[in-house]
C-alpha cells in the first residue's frame, strides 16, 4: 500500500446498536472504492471486516477490525466496531484512535440504545461525528423521523444534508439539502440531475431549516442575519460546516442503501471534506525523563512515538500489536522503546491490516493507524518511542467486567493448556479476566455478559484446542458464632510405650472483628499447662478455622482463650495438646450458636429515570436492600443498594432485558452478614459431605 501524510488520513470509527449496519456499510464503502469486485454479506459470513470464525458462525461483530480505504488521495481508515454491549472492550478501543465517528442508525429500527450509547462515547472522547442512516431502501425506513428524534434529544446540532427520494417503494435518489437540488441513480450506479419531486418539498424545507438553524448557532453574526431573514450563500454554509462539523458543533445526518450501494459516494465525500484529518486533533503524552507534557500533536517533525491500542493473536498468523503513530515517521527496521517493560526492540517490517490481511508499508506517518508483527513486550495499551525521547500515552480506560462463571477442564490434564490459552484471549480481549480464588477451591472467568463468555469458550475449543464447561459459581460463606461456650477436652491415647496426653479446659465467644480468623489469648495461672504447648494448642485453632464444622467454610471472628488444663510429664506432646484444642474448638463451636454468614456486595445500578421503579422491585425479590438514588446526566439515576452476592448471579441478563441495554451496573465487595436461616439450611445439607470427611 502507499504512504500516505498526516493531512491525507482519515481515522473514523463506525458506532452504533448490533444489528445497524455497520459491517455492511463497510463493505458498500470498500466496493465503491474498488478494492473488492463483489460486496461481501454478513449472512453469508463473507465480509472484510467480520473475518473471525467465530464471527461468521454468529453473523454479528465480534473484534474491531480495520478496513483502510482509498478514496482519490486519502487513505480513510475505518474502524468497524461490534454493536453488542457485550463487547463494547473492542469499541472503547477504536474510539481512543478515532479522530471521528460515524453513528450508524438503521432507518427501519430508529434510534436505540446502541445509538446513545455511541452518541455518549463520541461525548466522552469529544469526536466529531455523522450520522448515518441505512436501510433506506426498505419500505417501512423513515428518514424524517431519525432526524426528528435526534434533533429532540441532542438539540440544534443535528444538520441534515440529504433527503431520500422513493418511487413506488423504490430508492431512487437523494435531494442535496444544501444545494436543493436533487440527484437519481442511473443503472451504472452514477447520478443525473433531476427536479425535486413535490412531495419532498416540505421535508426538504424543514430539513433546510434544521441545516440553517445549525449554521446558525455557530457564530453570532450568523445568529444575527439568520434572525433577520438573510440567506446565506452556498459558500458561507460550506465554510461553516467545514469548521464546525470538524469542533463537533454541527452533526451532519446522510443516508443510503448499505445492500444497493447507494449514498456511500456523497458519504465518502463528506467523510475527506468535513472529517478532521489527525493533523487537526491534539494528542499530547509525558516525557518520562523529564516529566513534562509533550504535545506531540501528530506531527511528522518531532521524534518518534506510538501508542498500541490494540493486540491481536492468531495461532497461525502470530501476534500483531496494532499502533496508531502519534508523532514522528514510522520506518521498517526503526528500534522502539517500551517504558513500561524498559525493553528496546527492533520492529522489523511494518504493516497495514485490511481486516486480517497484513500489507506491507515502506512508513507510517503521524496520525497513521498500522501493524507491528511478532513484538515480544508490547501489550494493548502500552506506549511505544525512542530510548531518547521516552513517551508515555494516558492508557485508554476499558470497561469493568462484572459477569462470572466457574470453569473446570473437560479433559483432565488441559489444565495448563487452558491457562496459556486463556492468556493470550486476555491478551486480545482486556475486558476478559481470568480469576484463581484458591478460597473456595475454584477457577473464574469473568466477561461483560453470558455471551461474551461463551465466545471466549467457543475460542478455546475451535483455536487452542481446548474445552471448558461453565457451572455457576461457588459463593465464599463464613462461618462464626453469636454466643460464648466454654469447654473441656481431653485428648489421651495409650498404646505401649509413649501415650498422648493434652487437656484443655477453653472459652469460645464472638472476637466482633469479621477481617481475622481468630484471636488467641491465655489466662493459664500456675502451669496448669506449660507455656511451650501454647504454639500448639493457637496451631490447633488456626488449622480449625480453615474447615470450620457447620459446612466446612473457613471461620471468622472467633475468640478463643485457654485458661486451664492439665499435663502428663512423659505422655504429653505438642501433638497431643493441638489435637485436643481442635476438638474443643469444634465442640465449642457447635455450642456457641454458629450461623453462616454470606457476602455482601455494595451494588450501583444506572438507568434511565422510567426504570427505577423496576429496578427497585427487582432488587428488593433479590433480597436487596436500596439504599439511595443519585442523578446522573442525560436524566439517568445511579441506585445505590446491598444485595448478597448469590443474588447477582445472572444480573447482568436480568438487567438488560429490564431496560432494553441502556441500564449497566458495577459491584465491590463491602462485608459478611448473617444469611437467613432458609440459606443457611441448604448450604449446611449441601455440604454435609464435605463436613464429614472433616470428622474422619
Amino acid at each position: 500500500m502507499n504512504v500516505y501524510t498526516t493531512d491525507k488520513i482519515r481515522n473514523v470509527v463506525l458506532l452504533g446498536h448490533g444489528g445497524s449496519g455497520k459491517t455492511s456499510l463497510v463493505e458498500a464503502m470498500a466496493y465503491l472504492a474498488g478494492m473488492t469486485t463483489r460486496m461481501g454479506k454478513v449472512a453469508d459470513g463473507n465480509t472484510i471486516s467480520d473475518y473471525d470464525k467465530e464471527e461468521t458462525k454468529r453473523l454479528f461483530s465480534i473484534n474491531t477490525s480495520v478496513i483502510p480505504v482509498v478514496w482519490g488521495d486519502t487513505k480513510i481508515n475505518i474502524l468497524d466496531t461490534p454493536g453488542y454491549f457485550d463487547f463494547v472492550g473492542e469499541a472503547e478501543e477504536a474510539v481512543s484512535v478515532a479522530d471521528a465517528a460515524i453513528i450508524v442508525v438503521s432507518g427501519k429500527a430508529g434510534i436505540e440504545v446502541g445509538t446513545k450509547k455511541a452518541w455518549e462515547m463520541c461525548e466522552k472522547y469529544k469526536l466529531p461525528r455523522m450520522v448515518f442512516v441505512t436501510d433506506m431502501d426498505i419500505d417501512e425506513a423513515s428518514y424524517r423521523q431519525v432526524v426528528e428524534d435526534l434533533q429532540q434529544m441532542y438539540g440544534k446540532r443535528i444538520a441534515p444534508f440529504h433527503l431520500p427520494v422513493r418511487e413506488n417503494g423504490q430508492f431512487v435518489g437523494y435531494v442535496n439539502v444544501l444545494q436543493q437540488r436533487a440527484k437519481r441513480w442511473k443503472e451504472d450506479g452514477t447520478v443525473e440531475k433531476s427536479d425535486v419531486p413535490e412531495y419532498s418539498k416540505d421535508n426538504l424545507n424543514i430539513c433546510r431549516e434544521a441545516l440553517m438553524e445549525a449554521v446558525a448557532e455557530t457564530s453570532e453574526e450568523f445568529m444575527e442575519r439568520y434572525f433577520n431573514g438573510e440567506e446565506f450563500s452556498e459558500d458561507e454554509i460550506r465554510q461553516a460546516l467545514r469548521v464546525n462539523v470538524a469542533d463537533g458543533s454541527i452533526v451532519p445526518v446522510l443516508m443510503g442503501s448499505n445492500t444497493l450501494a447507494r449514498g456511500m459516494y456523497t458519504l465518502l465525500v463528506d467523510i475527506v471534506k468535513y472529517l478532521p484529518s489527525p493533523e487537526k486533533r491534539s494528542c499530547t503524552g509525558i516525557n518520562a525523563k523529564t516529566n513534562e507534557v509533550y504535545s506531540a500533536d501528530y506531527d511528522f517533525a518531532k521524534p518518534k512515538s506510538a501508542y498500541v491500542w490494540k493486540t491481536i493473536v492468531d495461532p497461525f498468523i502470530g501476534k500483531y500489536s496494532l499502533i496508531k503513530v502519534n508523532s514522528g515517521v514510522l520506518k521498517t527496521d526503526d528500534v522502539l522503546y517500551n517504558h513500561h517493560k524498559d525493553v528496546e526492540e527492533k520492529i522489523g517490517k511494518l504493516y497495514v491490516l485490511c481486516g486480517n490481511k497484513p500489507e506491507e508499508v515502506k512508513e507510517l506517518h503521524a496520525g497513521d493507524i498500522g501493524a507491528l508483527a511478532k513484538l515480544a513486550s508490547p501489550a494493548t495499551t502500552d506506549s511505544l518511542s525512542t530510548k531518547a525521547n521516552p513517551i508515555l500515552y494516558i492508557r485508554t480506560s476499558i470497561s469493568t467486567p462484572y459477569t462470572y462463571m466457574r470453569y473446570k477442564a473437560v479433559n483432565k490434564g488441559d489444565e495448563d493448556k487452558i491457562s496459556q490459552a486463556l492468556q493470550k484471549l486476555m491478551m486480545e480481549d482486556l475486558t476478559l479476566k481470568a480469576v484463581n480464588d484458591s478460597e473456595n477451591g475454584q477457577t473464574l472467568l469473568y466477561g461483560m455478559g453470558d455471551q461474551h463468555l461463551e465466545v471466549a469458550v467457543s475460542k478455546l475449543l475451535n483455536r487452542y484446542k481446548v474445552e471448558v464447561e461453565l457451572k455457576k459459581p461457588k459463593i465464599a460463606f463464613r462461618e462464626t458464632i453469636r454466643k460464648k461456650a466454654d469447654v473441656e477436652y481431653k485428648y489421651k491415647k495409650q498404646s505401649g510405650g509413649h501415650g498422648q496426653y493434652g487437656h484443655v479446659k477453653m472459652t469460645f465467644e464472638p472476637s466482633g472483628d469479621l477481617e481475622q480468623p481468630y484471636v488467641f489469648e491465655q489466662t493459664v495461672v500456675g502451669g496448669a499447662v506449660p507455656k511451650n504447648y501454647f504454639p500448639a494448642v493457637e496451631k490447633g485453632i488456626q488449622e480449625s478455622c480453615l474447615k470450620g464444622p457447620v459446612a466446612a467454610y473457613p471461620v471468622v471472628g472467633v475468640k478463643a482463650v485457654l485458661y486451664d488444663g492439665s499435663y502428663h510429664p512423659v505422655d504429653s506432646s505438642e501433638m497431643a495438646f493441638k489435637t485436643a484444642a481442635k476438638q474443643a474448638f469444634k465442640k465449642g463451636f457447635l455450642e456457641a450458636s454458629p450461623v453462616l454468614l454470606e457476602p455482601i456486595a455494595s451494588l450501583k445500578v444506572v438507568v434511565p429515570d422510567k426504570y427505577t421503579g423496576d429496578i427497585m422491585g427487582d432488587l428488593n425479590k433479590r433480597r436487596g436492600r436500596v439504599l439511595g438514588m443519585n442523578p446522573t446526566d442525560h436524566g439517568y439515576q445511579e441506585i445505590v443498594a446491598d444485595i448478597p452476592y448469590m443474588e447477582l448471579f445472572g444480573y447482568n441478563t436480568d438487567l438488560r432485558s429490564m431496560t432494553g441495554g441502556s441500564g449497566t451496573y458495577s459491584y465491590e465487595f463491602s462485608r459478611y452478614e448473617q444469611a437467613p436461616s432458609d440459606i443457611q439450611e441448604k448450604e449446611i445439607a449441601a455440604r454435609a459431605g464435605k463436613v464429614e470427611k472433616l470428622d474422619e
